[in-house]
């Protein structure tokens, strides 16, 4: 079987119930679907009975927090890939897998575009052609709710972190792409799945970013001091050259102007970096 489809929910049964049928109208079908839910008291586990002979697997049982739930459906993967499409979230239209199953790949690691909503924004977050520390460097991810994962390289860097509340995702692309050098591919021209900006690591900005601090900071503190000392010689060099340029105020205005347009481009050329783009805001 080539793939695995895990879905966590907890107390979201409208949310699981338009994740399940994102699911089951696919046109391409040689997916396992695996449902985990944390003994949800809202009615989720009717749901769950509701699409019973659509569902390879789902328990309904009390679990330890997100990424114990979502260790626990990996547990029951068959597929050569996971693919973690959370309650809430929803495979952009019917022919998102087999839009991507079109194309013959066989790297670790399967990035895709990711369609995001929230009252304020709608965008696309599209995945980097190149990865390197600096695509994480600042706590961006992949998308795992368009990310395709070898279940070999989940099993081979130990599942997720479940000592981290929010950032897991992050801590185990680190892993997997940086430490374990795992090969990676992405199709950027592919929307797979539709996100839902108002989850716990899309909301929670405070604590997410106390979790990448320690991380980094226990993994890589030479690098990351090294990084933070660059970043402010860069805007120290930044603004003694604009003071010490004749017509200031000329400079002023046009340069920072400059200075983003640069910066977009070399990071466009680079292909390191995750990509927003805005449809609504």
């Amino acid at each position: 079987m080539k793939l695995s489809i895990i879905t966590i929910n907890y107390n979201n049964g409208q949310g699981l119930e338009e994740t399940i049928v994102s699911v089951i109208n696919q046109t391409y079908r040689d997916f396992q679907y695996i449902v985990i839910d944390g003994n949800s008291t809202d009615g989720s586990r009717d749901v769950l009975e509701k699409y019973d002979k659509y569902i390879d697997k789902w328990i309904s049982e009390p679990d330890s927090g997100i990424y114990n739930a979502m260790n626990k459906g990996a547990y029951f993967a068959n597929g050569e890939y996971l693919l973690f499409l959370n309650s809430g979230d929803y495979l952009y239209n019917k022919n998102s897998l087999e839009n991507l199953f079109k194309n013959n790949f066989h790297e670790d690691i399967v990035s895709c575009s990711l369609y995001t909503y929230s009252k304020k924004n709608i965008c696309v977050q599209t995945p980097p052609r190149k990865i390197s520390l600096y695509t994480f460097i600042d706590g961006s991810s992949l998308a795992h709710p368009s990310t395709l994962i070898s279940k070999k390289i989940f099993l081979q860097v130990g599942g997720y972190n479940e000592d981290s509340k929010i950032v897991s995702d992050w801590i185990f692309f680190i892993e997997a792409l940086i430490i374990n050098n795992c090969s990676y591919i992405s199709f950027p021209k592919i929307i797979l799945s539709s996100f839902n900006c108002f989850g716990v690591s899309s909301t929670s900005t405070e604590q997410r970013l106390l979790e990448v601090q320690k991380y980094l900071g226990g993994k890589f503190p030479r690098i990351i001091e090294d990084y933070m000392s660059l970043k402010e010689e860069f805007i120290s060099n930044s603004i003694y050259w604009i003071v010490s340029r004749s017509n200031f105020f000329k400079f002023l205005l046009i340069v920072p102007f400059k200075i983003i347009n640069r910066v977009l481009r070399l990071r466009n050329y680079l292909g390191k970096r995750v990509g927003i783009y805005f449809i609504k805001s």
